[in-house]
């Protein structure tokens, strides 16, 4: 399935239009809302709770994001939807409840995250709750991950969602948990065709990786992550089709 046109038309807001100063935290609500009323898409993550719904949350921990600390799938649905978002006044968000929010109005980028460590095939539950969420949702909606394993079983469990593999340069800093081998593999991105991707959502540093160039060459999508300047988004548009942008009025 490929992306639907209004992916290529609309940057895309990073978690939502969040800006904490304006009591918009990431991935809430509030930054939703206010990338619906700017006209932009969004792009959220997905975790795991305790009891299977997939919560609408950047990390592993909490610590980042809330006053409480601990791995989130840890904890219940219910518990997490309490847990106040720093800069704001709502809890941990459902993706149930964010879809029920955007309704169509916007293109939505769903990146599922690795919940298996390595970016290794111990993957089912996140993306089985993910599809369970789309079943009738009727708008432009497409989902990713780094976990090519995780692109490959929303393949199997949806395969009429637009789905792309999360890619990056996969330098030492930042990815220090992944052996070198597989950092190695990781950033030739070999398991597009397999997976059925129709785009890829790149590390915008490097995007002028050749093997980016033959992806492009093929037409699938070229989108990036993540921009945070007007001049950043000019030098990355005359690669990417579209852009993830955060931190300015893309």
């Amino acid at each position: 399935m490929t992306l639907h046109p209004s992916f290529l038309a609309t940057p895309l807001a990073h978690r939502g239009y969040h800006d904490k100063t304006a009591g918009r935290p990431e991935n809430s609500i509030a930054a939703a809302q206010a990338a619906i009323d700017a006209g932009y898409g969004i792009e959220c993550d997905v975790q795991l709770s305790s009891d299977g719904v997939a919560m609408v949350f950047h990390d592993y921990d909490l610590f980042r994001l809330t006053p409480e600390k601990g791995v989130i799938s840890r904890r219940t649905s219910q518990e997490l939807q309490v847990i106040p978002l720093r800069h704001g006044t709502e809890g941990i968000p459902t993706l149930r409840q964010f879809l029920d929010l955007v309704a169509g109005r916007v293109p939505l980028l769903i990146e599922i995250k690795d919940q298996d460590g390595q970016m290794g095939p111990n993957v089912g539950a996140l993306e089985s709750a993910v599809v369970a969420d789309l079943a009738g949702y009727a708008g432009p909606v497409a989902v990713m991950s780094f976990n090519p394993h995780s692109v490959a079983r929303m393949a199997e469990l949806a395969p009429d969602v637009p789905r792309g593999i999360t890619t990056a340069a996969y330098g030492a800093s930042g990815w220090e948990y992944l052996p070198l081998a597989l950092r190695q593999s990781l950033r030739a991105i070999p398991d597009f065709d397999r997976t059925g991707s129709s785009f890829i959502s790149h590390e915008a540093a490097d995007l002028g990786r050749k093997r980016v160039a033959e992806i492009k060459a093929t037409g699938a999508a070229i989108l990036c992550w993540t921009i945070r300047s007007a001049e950043a988004e000019a030098k990355a548009r005359k690669i990417a089709d579209n852009v993830t942008f955060e931190g300015y009025p893309a």
